[in-house]
């Protein structure tokens, strides 16, 4: 919760973000809840359609793996729409939040092909965290306005005709993305109230000739993740939080950038440098080359390998790079683009065999004086095998506001969120937000 608040907070002046807002307002509508950077309240969809979008804008919100999924941007805000509109308790809101989360990525495991090392939805060219996102944060929904289990269910099948994404703004531009989550998030709500409504979806939704994983995935898709363990293996822990606002393929590279920097070495020193990565990735981070060592933005700097690499050296912030790296005045700065085209983005069999539990990178730097200096990463900082302290979340959610909330008010924040469970409802959190 913590996390996604931070980040939504952070991207509130994002240009996807003010189109998003602009629509909203047009819409109207009635007041039920909370829309952040709005005034008053909006009718509960609508405000997770804000919510949504500002909480995957900055590309700085969670992923699970090995789904590669970022649940919590549609998730939490679906779920606090409806909770602020219904009343809810703190302690229920959460109950829905998690039920969500691991509804969408057992979903997205559902898509994960071992053999293949990777998500079929994301070899597709189909953005599964909005696909699936769609299905759990109507599951919250419906549990936050008090559905019995057949509507939650249905609630469900009915944000499978509902979600949808496509990632090719990753690789060749443009800003539609950014709102994959915010529509999911709409999607969401509205599925919980269609299906309150008394619509139905099919019961085979899952795993039926025409359902959503044959739909998407095709013969490749694993039915059976979804129910395996069931209340009792929970994948809501491998949850990775982001030190980093950028694409999370870009981290272990910027992790062993910071290294170097660590170690004394600069952009002076440096001839050439290779990042290893897996060859999954190399498509986002890597590809086209022009693109990625040239972004066109600060947007598009945060999917390009030898940029985040740059900046790493170069620049940093915060936890190691921060928001300042990812400004189009910072993507088109003349040092960082001249160490930028020195980087080369190369297949790395090592990293293959580890993606995507983990998203590894190994860097290599020949330097000026002969000699060759090479780091390698293979846990990613912020998931469970290297989690970000609690202090660390504290400092991220700081920095994420600093521009927006007085120091006491994003401490008071902090605290509020963090004693959820105790509290009886969402008032005093969402009048700290609404203002």
């Amino acid at each position: 919760m913590l996390d996604a608040l931070g980040n939504s907070l952070a991207a509130l002046d994002a240009p996807a973000v003010q189109a998003v807002r602009t629509v909203v307002e047009e819409w109207g509508g009635t007041p039920q809840a909370t829309a952040l950077g709005l005034p008053g309240r909006w009718p509960a969809a609508s405000a997770a359609l804000l919510g949504g979008t500002l909480a995957h804008a900055l590309d700085f919100d969670d992923t699970h793996l090995p789904s590669v999924l970022h649940p919590s941007a549609t998730v939490v805000p679906a779920a606090l729409a409806v909770a602020e509109a219904r009343k809810a308790s703190g302690a229920a809101l959460l109950d829905a939040v998690a039920v969500g989360i691991e509804l969408s990525v057992r979903v997205g495991m559902a898509g994960y092909d071992a053999a293949l090392g990777n998500s079929v939805f994301f070899e597709r060219g189909l953005h599964a965290t909005a696909i699936c996102g769609a299905l759990g944060g109507a599951a919250a929904a419906a549990m936050l306005a008090g559905a019995d289990a057949d509507t939650i269910a249905h609630a469900i099948a009915i944000a499978a005709s509902m979600g949808s994404g496509l990632l090719e703004a990753n690789r060749t531009g443009g800003t539609v993305k950014r709102v994959h989550c915010g529509w999911a998030a709409h999607a969401a709500v509205t599925a919980a109230g269609l299906a309150r409504a008394g619509l139905t979806g099919p019961p085979t939704v899952f795993e039926g000739r025409f359902g959503l994983l044959q739909a998407f995935c095709g013969d490749q898709c694993n039915p059976d993740a979804i129910l395996n363990g069931l209340g009792e293996d929970w994948e809501l822990p491998k949850v990775f939080f982001k030190p980093y606002p950028c694409n999370h393929f870009t981290h272990a590279g910027i992790d062993a950038a910071l290294r170097l920097r660590a170690a004394g070495i600069t952009a002076a020193d440096i001839v050439r440098l290779e990042l290893g990565a897996p060859t999954a990735v190399l498509r986002t981070i890597g590809e086209p080359h022009a693109a990625k060592i040239r972004p066109l933005s600060g947007y598009h700097a945060a999917f390009s390998g030898p940029y985040t690499v740059a900046a790493a050296l170069l620049g940093g912030g915060g936890l190691g790079v921060f928001h300042q790296d990812f400004t189009d005045t910072a993507a088109a700065d003349a040092q960082r683009l001249a160490l930028a085209a020195r980087v080369t983005c190369v297949a790395d069999a090592r990293s293959d065999a580890i993606f995507p539990h983990q998203f590894p990178a190994v860097l290599t730097a020949w330097l000026r004086d002969g000699s060759v200096r090479t780091e390698r990463v293979e846990m990613n900082r912020g998931g469970p095998g290297n989690p970000l302290s609690e202090d660390e979340l504290a400092t991220k959610f700081r920095l994420n506001t600093e521009h927006t909330l007085s120091a006491d008010r994003a401490d008071r924040i902090s605290k509020v969120v963090f004693g959820l469970a105790e509290h009886r409802d969402l008032d005093e959190l969402m009048s700290l937000l609404r203002t």
